[in-house]
């Protein structure tokens, strides 16, 4: 059996990714061996090659892939358990050993591609959630509520009784609806219709956008500045005091927290309250396809790669 991964094999566009042949080796102390099932496809998968991120050619080829499901075949796991694994590097690939503690039993009901795209993007949610301090009774404006992170921002934010103000495009309004959603198309007028629904202002603002102008709405729209944040760290987010969650220069990565959501968002599908939204699925060997999606307008919901 020929086992695969996908790599960057230099900085730019899609057209860098090279499926190659891939030895997984065999799993130390406290590790697994997964046979993969589905893939998550995320935005660091494509800033992390694409030059955003500097572009240091010691660092190549670039392993892809922070989330995974699939099956345990061996190590410190036990054999046959069907499993959701975040975080971990390279699992872009038909097999990938990971830490058996960033292994998850997948809830029974869930199909691979939706297990795939659970975590990673969800742990990011409950972080701007929990960081905003949403509470029951609240208002909250999420930008970019159809995105990976604001599909499960929305429905947390719900889960504790908060109302919802979403943008999004209008292909993707539905959707939002569905889940509890008051969504506006962002490309509108956005201050006048947050000031319609919200008078007084809202109580917090869950961002998964991070543009400037989108910053300073946020900022105009909220009755208390310190229950603004973003989860795309910047130089415009430092100067403007809002806090920046995950991975740039200055944020909080909150990495217990994440850890630890990771048992709330299982909890939430197995208590029927917290949906996976699926846009699209690839083979494995069209991950560029798959990063060309994620570049344009794919719908809401997450991308998976299936081997």
């Amino acid at each position: 059996m020929n086992l695969r991964q996908v790599v960057a094999v230099g900085y730019g566009g899609p057209e860098q990714l090279e499926v190659r042949e891939h030895d997984p080796g065999d799993p130390g102390d406290g590790q697994v061996l997964v046979e993969v099932r589905a893939i998550g496809v995320n935005a660091w998968d494509v800033k992390s090659y694409s030059g955003a991120a500097g572009d240091d050619p010691g660092k190549l080829p670039i392993r892809l892939g922070g989330e995974c499901a699939g099956v345990v075949l061996g190590g410190a796991g036990s054999a046959g358990s069907e499993v959701i694994v975040h975080p971990v590097s390279g699992a872009y690939a038909d097999r990938v050993v990971a830490r058996e503690s960033s292994c998850v039993p997948k809830p029974r009901g869930l199909a691979w591609e939706q297990a795939a795209g659970l975590m990673l993007t969800g742990t990011a949610a409950a972080h701007l959630v929990a960081a905003t301090d949403v509470a029951d009774g609240d208002t909250v404006l999420l930008n970019g509520a159809a995105g990976g992170v604001g599909l499960y921002a929305a429905q947390l934010a719900r889960h504790r009784g908060a109302r919802v103000l979403g943008t999004a495009l209008p292909d993707d309004h539905e959707v939002l609806r569905e889940l509890g959603v008051e969504p506006f198309d962002f490309r509108e007028d956005v201050e006048a219709w947050v000031r319609s629904q919200a008078p007084d202002g809202v109580d917090a603002v869950l961002d998964a956008v991070g543009a400037p102008p989108v910053l300073d709405l946020s900022l105009a729209m909220v009755r208390d500045r310190a229950r603004v944040a973003t989860l795309i760290p910047s130089a415009a987010a430092a100067e403007r005091g809002i806090a920046q969650l995950g991975f740039g220069d200055g944020a909080d990565p909150g990495t217990e927290l994440r850890a630890a959501a990771r048992f709330d968002l299982l909890q939430g599908v197995e208590d029927g309250w917290l949906r996976v939204v699926v846009a699209d699925s690839f083979p494995l060997d069209r991950a560029a396809d798959a990063h060309r999606a994620m570049s344009g307008d794919h719908g809401a919901g997450k991308i998976v790669l299936v081997p």
